[in-house]
């Protein structure tokens, strides 16, 4: 179940989506969900769509056909012809969930640890106290 539609997405990159990206489109939100869910199942709705929308616009590209996807820094010369680009590291047309979305969804990192044998504290005490 995805959190936003492809008109939310449309609306929000103010250019029309070809027939071949609201089909795309569709199914990057349905994977955002799956994505999200495994950050904070329990977020509010408005951050979940909020974050979807981002995720996949950042997925898609603003539809510019001379820069690449991801891409950070280019260059071009003329008569010799040469063109060379430099692609930021998770930015490829994946979808990836940002800080700034971590946040929104009550999931951001916390200073301290954590361990997980520290959950088996309270059961072990139970145990000993014979419930």
């Amino acid at each position: 179940m995805a959190y936003a539609t492809v008109e939310e997405l449309q609306a929000r990159m103010q250019r029309e989506l070809t027939e071949t990206e609201q089909n795309i489109c569709e199914e990057l939100l349905e994977d955002a969900a799956v994505i999200i869910d495994a950050y904070n199942e329990n977020a509010n709705a408005d951050a979940k769509r909020l974050v979807s929308l981002r995720m996949v616009r950042r997925s898609i590209g603003d539809g510019t056909a001379d820069v690449p996807i991801g891409a950070t820094q280019g260059s071009m010369s003329a008569l010799g012809y040469s063109q060379s680009w430099t692609i930021g590291s998770g930015t490829v047309g994946e979808l990836y969930i940002g800080k700034e979305d971590k946040k929104l969804l009550g999931a951001s990192n916390k200073i301290g640890s954590y361990s997980p044998t520290e959950a088996l504290v309270p059961l072990l005490e139970r145990e000993e106290e014979g419930l």
